[in-house]
């Protein structure tokens, strides 16, 4: 007899082979027709695998992260089989579950896949799913798998090559193989709906000197109608596409010229950026924060004593050479290596402790150009970024200080759905990662004892630490419940040693303070995409670029208008005026269009009567009302959503 614990607790006895199906069955039949996947001491096993020693289980279903991730890994090898009966000279490369669905990279030697083919495939994906085929994992050899790809498909064969002797298998399904590690639902039949969503091109490993393969994209669902769900979120999704609204809203723009990812912010844009740097500086300054500006370069020995260059130099822009022999610069992948010499730049003692610097810091890395997106994936952005150096005893009060700006952040800015993840090295990869194994654990358990104290709602994840300490990262849903990271807090021990920064204690000896890396927004490109698609373009009424436009309803009351327009510009109400001759259902389409939440008419009877008439954004009429009136309104709505920090 084995012992099971599960999640709750609990621990069954069960004959030694017994399967997660089977434990599943045992707890209830219901619950067992959907576990699709399962994990046994954290490690996942198909739900037919023997268990043959005690330990922990976890049952997935699709409703779980885990689940959809076994759900959507089946569907790829699913994929995989319909596009090598579809197109014989097809060469498969890899085939991964993906945050939303799954995708293949395959070489079709001289064929192509185009919209017009979606519907084909799917339609095979259907008729393979439809066979119940069991998914059967099986290992094998260094030497069977080469000599099963050998002559059939290089790209396989250069894979296994760098795999060790005996950790290599199989999954079988159908009359179809694939090289894989594991991880699937018990057959093909419980694939009921399927959808293509894209092609694209996607370089062999990654690499921009390696052949370009095709890049399938698709989505499937255990029911019909989930994927008909789902499809309808996309079009959401299209509208409120952070690239059609930006450029709409004359927010920003990409040049050529320029380079690819580096974003160029149109007037509107960078009032919009303005203001929320405004709004955190205000609540920095109450926080005990001290602004400081770094240059956009740094030599490459100061990244080179950070660790960066180490771990990160391949992936950046390369070095810059100067006239005089062995002088190079880096473009700042990174600020804390110059907030660090900045915190050498005097000596301080333990009263002084602690220093909060903070800066709207430009870095620049270079992405692949593939993996480019709008405003979420750039090769320049700007990070709120601040570091605290403090001393071991303020860490705990000083990292929930930090927490305390970033609820501040999300609540100011509608985001309301959230949990915290705790990131903590992989203990299997420590090569990962630089500093003492003392260090590491001290920043760990300061973390999860700052997160527990503050009652967030958080998980743990392994291996997910930068390579200097670990991190609490916020995971934000928006409005269409998609999951983003917003926000990091960072526990750091290694830098201060690296650079050798100390203070004075009260024995009069020299310590090592502690550094915080913390980024509410993470980086002003990304953050502002994610609030353009989560809001479609209707920011808080504090943070809009005009917050009213004044429509006129002939040019006889352009001076009127203009009346008004003083009268809100001087109780400082963001408005503008359309004095065009235009009729005013034209121009009221067209302020709807740009989402200016009020609409201000005027014509003949408000001159008369010294009033406007307001009509809302969506449609909502507030009727006539005094200027005053209509101040009192936004300002009252502005104080309701921006609370003041505390």
């Amino acid at each position: 007899m084995i012992k099971i614990t599960l999640p709750d607790g609990s621990v069954r006895s069960f004959e030694k082979d017994v399967t997660p199906y089977e434990v599943a069955k045992d707890i209830s039949e219901g619950f067992a027709r959907n576990v699709i996947s399962a994990k046994f001491n954290d490690t996942t096993v198909e739900t037919t695998t023997p268990l043959t020693t005690d330990g922990s289980l976890t049952l997935y279903t699709f409703r779980d992260d885990e689940g959809k991730k076994a759900f959507w890994h089946s569907s790829a090898h699913v994929l995989a089989q319909a596009l090598e009966e579809l197109y014989p000279n097809v060469k498969l490369w890899v085939g991964p579950a993906i945050d939303n669905g799954f995708y293949y990279d395959v070489d079709l030697d001289e064929g192509a896949i185009s919209e017009k083919d979606f519907k084909t495939i799917e339609n095979k994906m259907i008729e393979i799913a439809r066979g119940k085929h069991d998914f059967k994992m099986r290992d094998v050899s260094k030497a069977e798998a080469l000599s099963y790809y050998k002559d059939k498909n290089a790209y396989k064969v250069d894979l296994i090559e760098n795999l060790e002797d005996g950790t290599i298998s199989f999954c079988d399904h159908s009359t179809f193989t694939d090289l894989c590690r594991g991880g699937h639902i018990p057959n093909t039949g419980i694939i009921k709906a399927v959808k293509i969503l894209s092609v694209a091109g996607a370089y062999y490993k990654g690499d921009e000197n390696n052949k370009q393969l095709t890049r399938v994209y698709g989505v499937s669902f255990p029911k019909q109608k989930e994927l008909t769900e789902y499809l309808h979120l996309l079009e959401e999704a299209k509208k409120r596409d952070h690239r059609k609204l930006g450029k709409e809203l004359e927010l920003f723009t990409f040049s050529q010229k320029v380079g690819q990812g580096l974003p160029l912010w149109l007037p509107k844009g960078a009032a919009l950026r303005e203001r929320l740097e405004n709004f955190l500086k205000a609540a920095q300054k109450k926080a005990g924060y001290e602004m400081v500006v770094t240059p956009h370069i740094g030599q490459k020995e100061l990244y080179e004593t950070s660790g960066h260059y180490a771990k990160y130099g391949a992936d950046s822009f390369q070095p810059i050479t100067t006239p005089s022999e062995g002088e190079e610069f880096l473009l700042k992948p990174m600020n804390c290596p110059h907030h660090c010499e900045i915190y050498n730049a005097k000596p301080f003692s333990y009263k002084e402790l602690p220093k909060r610097f903070a800066e709207f810091g430009t870095v620049y890395r270079y992405e692949q150009s593939g993996e480019l997106h709008g405003l979420t994936r750039v090769r320049g952005f700007t990070q709120d970024d601040a570091h605290i150096f403090c001393t071991p005893d303020q860490l705990d009060e000083e990292f929930k200080n930090v927490i305390d700006l970033v609820l501040y952040v999300f609540g100011s800015l509608g985001f309301e759905n959230f949990t915290a993840q705790v990131s903590l090295r992989d203990p299997e990869n420590p090569d990962k990662y630089i500093g003492s194994d003392e260090n590491w654990k001290k920043a760990e358990e300061a973390i999860l004892s700052a997160a527990k104290d503050k009652a967030l709602n958080y998980v743990v994840e392994t291996g997910e630490a930068a390579f200097y300490g670990p991190k609490l990262d916020f995971m934000v849903k928006d409005a269409l419940g998609r999951q983003w990271q917003l926000g990091t807090i960072q526990v750091d021990y290694n830098l201060p040693e690296r650079f050798d920064l100390t203070y004075k204690g009260s024995d009069n000896e020299m310590h090592r303070p502690v550094m915080i890396h913390r980024a509410p927004f993470g980086s002003m490109e990304r953050f502002i995409a994610i609030l353009l698609e989560h809001t479609g373009g209707n920011f808080p009424l504090w943070l809009m670029p005009e917050q009213a436009i004044i429509l006129s309803i002939s040019e006889k009351y352009e001076k009127y208008a203009q009346k008004v327009l003083n009268v809100l510009e001087n109780d400082e109400i963001r408005a503008l005026t359309d004095n065009r001759n235009e009729t005013v259902g034209k121009k009221i389409r067209e302020a709807e269009m740009q989402k200016f939440p009020f609409m201000i008419i005027v014509g003949e009877q408000e001159e008369k009567d010294n009033t406007i008439t307001v009509r809302q954004h969506g449609g909502e009429d507030l009727g006539t009302l005094t200027v005053e009136a209509f101040s009192k309104i936004v300002k009252d709505r502005i104080s309701k959503s921006l609370k003041t920090f505390k």
